[in-house]
């Protein structure tokens, strides 16, 4: 199983960017996809989730209204559209795939799979 994540960079504040989270080795649509985050010295943060049931979505307080989740099951592919990006924003984004069913699709440790990871960094 391999999460390709991609489409970080540096953008000032108010900028938007979309990330993309390629996955293989599985059968995509079965899965429930999360993006989770992890700025420096701070503990990993669940962002958005996309559930495999029926398309239900889930957001933070923090980012909900600015960011947008949605998949695409043909390509077996994860979006996240950032915008109005701020600079606490800032942080190493994760893709996650996994079938959490007991846990929260809040909770990472529902996850089986990660991505590498993609840096966002948003100047003031």
């Amino acid at each position: 199983v391999q999460l390709q994540a991609s489409g970080g960079g540096l953008v000032q504040a108010g900028g938007s960017l979309r990330l993309s989270c390629a996955v293989s080795g599985l059968t995509f649509s079965m899965y429930t996809m999360g993006w989770f985050r992890q700025a420096p010295g701070k503990e990993r943060e669940f962002v958005a989730a996309m559930s495999w049931t029926g398309g239900g979505t889930y957001y933070s307080d923090s980012v909900k209204g600015r960011f947008t989740i949605s998949r695409d099951n043909a390509k077996n592919t994860a979006l996240l559209q950032m915008n109005s990006l701020e600079p606490e924003d800032t942080a190493v984004y994760y893709c996650a795939a996994g079938r959490p069913i007991t846990t929260s699709v809040r909770n990472s440790l529902g996850y089986s799979y990660w991505g590498q990871g993609t840096q966002v960094t948003v100047s003031s």
